[in-house]
């Protein structure tokens, strides 16, 4: 019940964003269709752990900060490598081994590195990521391992 609830919550919250209407009519429709929504998905019975996860939407809400200072960190770094008129790149294709467990915590891993300007995730497979950089410095940081425990954190809690 508490996570029928808070898929209604989101919902209506999402809605509200969107409509950018506060009216009394418009606000009862969206109270109605986010509750026929709601009602539906609990009928169809996905709503579950996996559907609705508000604690590692919590987490995720505390991990992007940090994400967000990295991938400004590495577009300095970029920008830095491609305004070197020697162009200093060594491009490298390596394959790290994960901690994640769910297809998730994967998918948040994977995505952050892409997300983070010299790399890239070419592929992944069970727990080991396929990751293209554009430097070989990229590789020798200990950021790729402060971002997998920080990316298992959210997972895990």
């Amino acid at each position: 019940m508490l996570r029928a609830i808070g898929l209604g919550l989101a919902l209506f919250v999402f809605w509200l964003a969107l409509s950018g209407h506060y009216t009394p009519l418009l606000l009862s429709f969206g109270v109605l269709s986010t509750a026929l929504v709601v009602f539906i998905s609990v009928r169809m019975g996905v709503v579950d752990g996996d559907g609705v996860p508000l604690p590692i939407a919590v987490r995720t809400v505390l991990y992007l900060p940090w994400l967000m200072k990295e991938v400004f960190v590495a577009n300095v770094v970029v920008a830095k490598l491609v305004l070197d008129p020697k162009l200093p790149i060594s491009p490298r294709m390596v394959v790290f081994r994960g901690s994640q467990d769910t297809d998730l915590g994967r998918a948040l891993y994977a995505n952050s590195i892409t997300l983070t300007p010299g790399t890239i995730t070419t592929g992944v497979r069970g727990q080991e990521f396929e990751i293209h950089a554009l430097s070989a410095a990229d590789l020798e940081t200990d950021e790729q391992s402060q971002m997998d425990r920080r990316c298992s954190r959210v997972e895990r809690g």
